[in-house]
């Protein structure tokens, strides 16, 4: 799961540094097997660092990370493997 094609809406695209986009997808590729097809993320600023809280339901899955950072973004991410590809996208576009 979460090795097809991935994809990013523009919402990702326009709201989420780059970095930060390549960070979520290394969090979901170093997660244990076996990985829910949905994988959630928030994200907050914290004293002027990226706090990220990535979760999954089945199985159970929460991690957390702090990354010092200049311009730490707020947004809820959901990443969604559909077998042929997989998508992420802000929680407002779902």
């Amino acid at each position: 799961m979460f090795d097809n094609p991935r994809y990013l809406t523009r919402g990702v695209h326009e709201t989420i540094p780059l970095e930060l986009q390549l960070f979520l997808w290394e969090c979901i590729d170093r997660m244990p097997q076996p990985r829910d097809y949905f994988q959630i993320f928030e994200l907050n600023d914290i004293d002027g660092m990226q706090h990220i809280v990535h979760s999954s339901e089945q199985p159970e899955y929460t991690m957390n990370y702090f990354i010092p950072t200049l311009n730490a973004v707020s947004a809820k991410i959901y990443v969604i493997d559909s077998k042929e590809y997989s998508t992420m996208l802000l929680a407002e576009e779902y």
